[in-house]
């Protein structure tokens, strides 16, 4: 997963990965629980799951940091709506809504975790 990471930080490599992401549905071996114009939200078969919850939520459009993202944009809204449907649709009663920055994040582009132990994993 390593050498993935490392192409994707390759300017060619990431504009393919941003392309694929919009108009290559099946190349991404996920589960979509939201998809919408600016926002894509899956969950993936994990072996040995962290959390009995991991859904992975990030922008359809490039945008590789936190720092990158416009307070305007409509992916935050969409972001916001998806964030609470999961909560509600999962009946959380504790959850984290994660992003990672700088050096924290190993997959360069933004993208938000919602874990939880209190629910199961979305199927």
């Amino acid at each position: 997963m390593n050498s993935l990471y490392r192409l994707l930080k390759k300017p060619s490599f990431y504009r393919i990965f941003i392309w694929m992401l919009n108009h290559v549905p099946f190349a991404n071996p996920v589960k979509r629980l939201r998809d919408t114009d600016s926002l894509l939200v899956f969950s993936r078969r994990d072996p040995k799951p962290a959390y009995p919850l991991h859904v992975i939520l990030l922008p359809k459009k490039a945008i590789r940091s936190f720092a990158d993202l416009e307070p305007a944009d409509p992916f935050l809204a969409d972001l916001v709506t998806a964030a609470q449907s999961l909560v509600a649709e999962n009946h959380l009663t504790a959850y984290r809504l994660i992003v990672n920055g700088g050096e924290y994040q190993e997959f360069p582009h933004l993208h938000f975790h919602l874990i939880s132990e209190s629910a199961i994993s979305p199927s």
